[in-house]
């Protein structure tokens, strides 16, 4: 047996299972009362060559009421942790030695996904190649946009570390991911570029056509990718053997085509929160007037503010 199949073994998640199980849990879940999907409404904002996806939520009283909880627990002194232990209807599938994969309680995106360590470690840690190989994992399953909300300033909601992922496409009219016209533009090949249209600090590479034949060959790459594009970035690097902590936040964006990097500066444009969704084009906001105001500065500018200048 070879070094990439021994590590490949680590994967618990059976092949071509996780689709079915997501959508099995989903209405199970909803049945249950576990699952609490926030309703939305949208509205298409084109700027800067790009036609953003905005949701609008009709309620947020649940996930204010979860929120609020939180923070009480917090101040107490009782910090809850939603992943310790988790939700047995939440439950979607063991994914790896380390990770299993749950449904997002909260969900906007129908079917999002959450992929956990099994074990608590910090939002603010250094991605490793294990999570990478379970983000993969899912990834192979089904096309989907995998991100990661590096820390509070990034849009972490949860200190307990978990990657994420939404099935694509993300909108129901227009490329999959709603910044892939201004990808099209990237001419090198060979390793982490600049797009031009991104008026903020950011690093962009392409993945191999058949990234996703080997599930750890795939996480080799890409957390070798991402080590460059942090230290580029002029961000701490992980390290194979160390858990170590982040020195700044970030967002990061994976498909089976492509990888986007975006340190970060703040969590807020004014009073809207942006995670790594609205780098990839998608956004959310609570109501009409943050939509009005998104669309009055422009929603690039939004973004540039929450990022780093180039």
């Amino acid at each position: 047996m070879t070094p990439e199949m021994r590590k490949d073994s680590q994967i618990l998640l059976k092949k071509g299972t996780l689709w079915q199980d997501i959508v099995r849990t989903t209405e199970r879940a909803i049945r249950s009362g576990a699952l609490l999907p926030i309703p939305t409404d949208y509205e298409f904002v084109e700027d800067s060559g790009i036609r953003f996806f905005v949701r609008i939520l009709s309620s947020l009283k649940r996930k204010e009421e979860a929120r609020r909880k939180m923070e009480e627990a917090s101040v107490s002194g009782k910090s809850e942790n939603p992943f310790l232990p988790y939700d047995g209807n939440l439950f979607v599938s063991d994914v790896s030695e380390s990770h299993i994969a749950l449904l997002n309680k909260f969900n906007v995106v129908e079917h999002h996904l959450l992929i956990v360590t099994r074990h608590f470690e910090d939002q603010e840690a250094l991605l490793t190649i294990e999570d990478f190989e379970a983000l993969w994992a899912c990834m192979a399953e089904y096309s989907g946009l995998g991100f990661y909300n590096g820390g509070g300033a990034a849009g972490a909601s949860q200190r307990h570390k978990h990657l994420q992922m939404v099935p694509l496409p993300l909108a129901p009219e227009g490329p999959e991911v709603p910044i892939e016209p201004l990808l099209a533009e990237a001419k090198f090949p060979s390793g982490p570029g600049i797009i031009h249209g991104f008026p903020f600090l950011h690093f962009f590479s392409w993945l191999p056509d058949d990234i996703i034949s080997s599930t750890y060959a795939a996480a080799r790459k890409t957390f070798k990718l991402y080590s460059i594009m942090l230290r580029e970035a002029g961000l701490n690097t992980p390290d194979a053997e160390i858990l170590k902590k982040q020195s700044a936040p970030y967002c990061l964006l994976l498909t089976r085509h492509w990888m986007l990097i975006i340190p970060r500066a703040r969590e807020f444009f004014d009073s809207i929160s942006i995670n790594s969704l609205g780098f990839a084009g998608a956004l959310l906001v609570h109501n009409k007037e943050q939509i009005e105001l998104l669309k009055k500065h422009g929603l690039m500018f939004a973004l540039k503010t929450v990022a780093l200048p180039r």
